[in-house]
């Protein structure tokens, strides 16, 4: 059985990826997808009721000496687009990864190195949350990329090609986080940046090309990293089995064993767009939108993370821990400041993206049952919550031209159902009770106890929260504002049932698992602190009550929630309609062409505009890209070269 639930959660989603690809027509692209998602899902929520396992493979088994093959071909192949494109450094860090992996298996493994597949409550909410989440998205995408195509009036369709990285892509993840062995690991970490740099550049235009070529070079940055850390770890303690490894508690703490955990950590850094590798994140934004919620949302940058998290236990009280909580906590803080100056919808997703994925690296840092818990909770919700907005601002755009959050002004007029269903993403995101905003209190009081930098990391991700609050309201408030000066009308919403479905699921799933936080909360912390041999937290009969003594009353803060939203709709309904009154322009004032402006220089009409402020001078990207940057850099030069 349990054979049977991984090559459902690994292997048909590559199966489903080639049935896909074959069908050029797209006579059964839909059914392949509920097929190819839906025994996937259903695959990982019997791995998920099967529990925590270790499935070892024989020495002699054929299974090492395949994936050693597919592991070079796979390699070779991306030696063989870095050429196509062109781009000198691609080629040069695919031949030393090619280079290295050859030296890896032929002359420091003897023979077949014995591995195993492995499940804790850590990769088994990650496989949820990709096949759950992913399955969603794929959905989704068979509607928008119908529409998506007819905007670009393709004369061919490339709906083969695209669905086929989105199925591999879920299969790849999966066997990412179920693999014990580190080669296994880094076969499955190459395919998703593979998958990710044909994803980005599916549109072909000259942008989308560019960005799918940083994002290959960096996470092959990263891969190079990988690849460090195999060969100094099989050097230093003999083995790359992740289970292994974290038994030598003792070894592990030494100097010679910490090195490939630091490089490590760095691979994980530039997959999961920590600073200063976030540009390649934010460029992945011109793909069509289903590619940002999967990839660059709910799995793919969450891979980086889960490798942190998985690797903590052996590097919990060193130097290392704190530099890498520092740095999560730095991203967390300067990513945030970064949205608060966009007004780009995409682009507030993503660096909200990249600030959501430095403070899990900052709990990971920290390493205790407290910050764990709290980073698996940020993991689902962030998946859940965020892949919902991506998806909303995808079908936005679509229907009123812009991604742009001032084209969003008034939006519950215009679409109101679409405008209700982001107003909750958005509130899921921020607002007590539910669980994004549990998980940022968990991790504040984390590391109010953390051993290494407490003031600094309190201050950092206190700091960022509130951060966060800023862009989300003054998100929220748009969608909900007026503007008596517009003479935009309602559009249809007329929605592919696809499209429909991935919206209303991913929306009531955010709900719900916020209604029942409290029981994902006891599960996951307990589970957390039997690993660390420790008492933790526990939920109390109204919410969630810490040793710290703090409580997160959920059920009172819902109760109170539902009844001032039937007060405000019931005050609502009572209000007079009456004629708008227009704004007062501080000016001369008349109408032309219907519109109403004031009399500018030289006698000019001048059409008013209204708009937030984006604190530019403070939160812009010129201003702070630089400056952030560069104290990442020095971050990671402390990590590694403190080691080194």
């Amino acid at each position: 059985m349990l054979q049977l639930l991984l090559f459902g959660c690994i292997v048909f989603p590559l199966i489903a990826a080639v049935a896909v690809a074959l069908d050029k027509e797209g006579t059964l692209r839909r059914r392949i997808v509920y097929a190819g998602t839906g025994i996937t899902a259903l695959s990982a929520l019997g791995l998920a009721l099967y529990g925590s396992f270790v499935l070892p493979i024989s020495p002699d088994s054929s299974l090492q000496p395949l994936m050693t093959v597919l592991d070079l071909a796979l390699l070779v192949f991306i030696l063989y687009v870095a050429v196509n494109i062109r781009h000198r450094l691609s080629m040069g860090l695919a031949l030393g990864q090619l280079a290295g992996m050859i030296y890896l298996d032929f002359f420091m493994l003897e023979g077949h190195q014995a591995t195993a597949f492995l499940a804790d409550p850590l990769a088994l909410v990650m496989v949820l949350v990709i096949s759950l989440v992913g399955g969603i998205v794929c959905i989704f995408g068979l509607g928008y990329m119908q529409e998506h195509e007819d905007h670009l009036r393709l004369a061919k369709s490339k709906q083969s090609r695209f669905f086929f990285f989105l199925l591999l892509f879920l299969g790849a993840m999966n066997g990412l986080v179920l693999c014990d062995s580190l080669t296994w690991v880094f076969f499955f970490w190459e395919i998703t940046t593979l998958c990710s740099f044909f994803l980005i550049s599916h549109d072909g235009t000259r942008e989308a090309k560019r960005n799918a070529t940083r994002a290959l070079w960096m996470n092959m940055v990263g891969g190079i990293g990988f690849l460090a850390a195999m060969l100094f770890m099989q050097k230093a303690i003999g083995t790359l089995s992740i289970q292994a490894m974290l038994a030598q508690s003792v070894v592990m703490h030494s100097t010679a064993a910490m090195l490939p955990i630091a490089f490590l950590c760095f691979a994980a850094f530039t997959k999961s767009a920590q600073l200063p590798f976030q540009s390649w994140l934010c460029g992945a934004m011109v793909a069509p939108t289903p590619v940002s919620a999967l990839l660059h949302s709910s799995t793919m940058v969450k891979a980086g993370v889960y490798l942190v998290l998985r690797l903590s236990p052996a590097f919990a009280g060193t130097m290392l821990a704190g530099i890498v909580s520092l740095t999560g906590a730095f991203t967390f803080v300067a990513a945030s400041a970064l949205a608060c100056g966009q007004s780009n919808g995409k682009k507030i997703l993503a660096y909200s993206t990249i600030a959501n994925l430095g403070l899990i690296i900052a709990c990971a840092g920290m390493a205790t049952p407290a910050a764990i818990t709290a980073a698996i909770l940020l993991i689902i919700f962030h998946a859940v919550s965020k892949g919902l907005l991506f998806l909303c601002v995808g079908t936005i755009e679509q229907h009123i031209g812009s991604r742009d959050i001032e084209s969003m002004r008034g939006l519950y007029k215009i679409m109101p159902r679409v405008a209700v269903i982001t107003l909750f993403g958005i509130v899921t995101m921020m607002l007590p009770p539910f669980g994004a905003l549990l998980a940022k209190w968990i991790a504040i009081e984390a590391s109010a106890s953390a051993p290494a930098f407490m003031p600094v990391l309190v201050v950092l991700i206190a700091f960022g929260s509130a951060l966060t609050v800023l862009f989300w309201a003054r998100w929220a408030g748009l969608l909900l504002g007026s503007d008596p000066l517009s003479d935009k009308r309602p559009v249809p919403e007329h929605l592919d049932g696809t499209m429909s479905f991935a919206l209303r699921t991913l929306l009531y799933g955010a709900i719900a698992l916020s209604l029942f936080v409290p029981w994902i909360f006891s599960g996951i912390e307990q589970s957390i602190a039997s690993l660390f041999g420790v008492e933790g937290m526990f939920a109390s009969d109204w919410g969630i009550l810490t040793n710290g003594r703090g409580l997160f009353a959920v059920y009172p803060m819902f109760f109170l929630l539902a009844l001032g939203m039937w007060y405000a709709l019931r005050q609502s309904k009572k209000a007079e309609r009456g004629p708008c009154a227009l704004p007062y322009l501080s000016g001369i004032q008349y109408v032309q062409d219907g519109k109403v402006g004031f009399n500018g220089p030289l006698n000019t009409f001048v059409e008013p505009k209204s708009s937030n402020y984006y604190m530019e001078a403070w939160f812009g990207e010129q201003t702070l890209t630089g400056r952030i940057n560069t104290i990442a850099i020095v971050l990671m030069v402390v990590m590694l070269g403190g080691l080194l």
